[in-house]
């Protein structure tokens, strides 16, 4: 698939049986009638009707079961008016079939009870189950058949697929949970280049696979998070990250989908995130919009970048932090709205909702 943008007769911009969806053109850099708005983490603990799921499953449990994941995306999709659904799963499903078992603990998220430290950890890692994440491709089934039909604007809602990054995984492997430091995945990168290049090329090997079982699912858009690529210098990235980042992304292009790559605190990378071929790179809320798409190059969509935490502010800020993010893409092809960071939990659902309203109003394009 050619992903350079392509002259579109304005007559086409999103008429029916076009083929593509508003959130699809924009990935494309293709022109858009107006700037599509999703949100990361839209289905979350901020969110009543997925507490209640909660209440009765757990993540992993809602994760692995296909109907229930499914449920949990449609409805935050439907409730909040959002252009795109992102399948409700999480980054480190991959490491059941790789033989490293996992939990999330209250009050500490994911935890990795037997980190991998050593060269023989890693090659002892399986990479011949990917099948066994079909749960996620059978959760993208149900709901690309749920959001079939044209909305009444004639748009189609785009269905998002997702997986970790290797350099993000691999530092949730080698820690065992967060970090701050980053200190035991660094000291293996360092000083072990054979066991670091393995590690990242058995991740690459497993999240090729997951990739492609999505976008054969109905994933219109894969999106990978490299949530911690920022704890790297440039100098690191490159040397460390960018390779295995790279051929994921192209891999993954290859299925014929865009690709979007988001990283937290990545203002310094930007320009080193392009080289990965993304289609979109995703900037957080701490350099201007029109900045980071400058270090991104015009030939490469951006999305976001609107501060999570403005969405607990009083209705006259959050318009006028919605319009800045709005103003400063100055209607480009390829802007992609988006929070720079995931919704927190606690944030009131009418603001969400709200943004997406503002979003519709103001990103307009004549």
């Amino acid at each position: 698939m050619n992903h350079e943008a392509i002259a579109v007769d304005p007559k086409d911009i999103l008429s029916p049986g076009t083929g593509s969806s508003r959130f699809v053109r924009a990935c494309l850099r293709q022109p858009v009638d107006r700037t599509p708005v999703w949100f990361l983490r839209q289905a979350g603990r901020y969110m009543p009707e997925y507490m209640a799921v909660r209440k009765h499953h757990t993540l992993l449990e809602i994760c692995r079961t296909p109907e229930i994941a499914a449920e949990v995306t449609i409805t935050a999709a439907e409730r909040l008016g959002v252009d795109a659904a992102i399948i409700f799963a999480d980054l480190l499903l991959p490491f059941t079939p790789m033989g490293l078992d996992f939990e999330f603990v209250a009050g500490e998220g994911p935890v990795v009870h037997t980190p991998v430290r050593s060269f023989e950890h890693i090659q002892s890692l399986r990479t011949d189950r990917a099948d066994e994440l079909n749960y996620v491709a059978k959760s993208i089934e149900e709901v690309a058949r749920h959001f079939a039909a044209p909305r009444p604007d004639g748009d189609v809602l785009g269905i998002i697929g997702f997986c970790g990054a290797p350099f993000t995984l691999a530092s949730y492997m080698i820690e065992g949970g967060s970090s701050r430091n980053y200190i035991e995945t660094k000291k293996l990168m360092y000083s072990d280049s054979a066991a670091w290049s393995l590690l990242m090329e058995k991740l690459v090997s497993v999240l090729i696979a997951f990739a492609k079982q999505q976008v054969e699912a109905g994933a219109d858009v894969i999106q990978i998070f490299d949530s911690w690529a920022g704890a790297l210098s440039v100098t690191d990235y490159r040397q460390y990250c960018l390779p295995w980042t790279k051929h994921l992304v192209e891999q993954v292009k290859a299925t014929g989908v865009p690709v979007i790559y988001f990283g937290v605190d990545t203002a310094s990378l930007l320009s080193t995130m392009r080289e990965t071929t993304a289609d979109v790179i995703g900037l957080d809320w701490r350099v201007p919009l029109e900045v980071g798409w400058k270090f991104v190059g015009d030939g490469c969509g951006v999305q976001g970048n609107l501060d999570p935490v403005s969405l607990f502010a009083p209705e006259d800020v959050l318009e006028q932090r919605v319009r800045e993010v709005l103003q400063s893409a100055a209607n480009k092809p390829g802007h992609i709205f988006n929070l720079g960071h995931g919704i927190v939990p606690g944030t009131p659902v009418n603001n969400v909702i709200r943004v997406v309203e503002l979003v519709k109003e103001y990103g307009r394009h004549e």
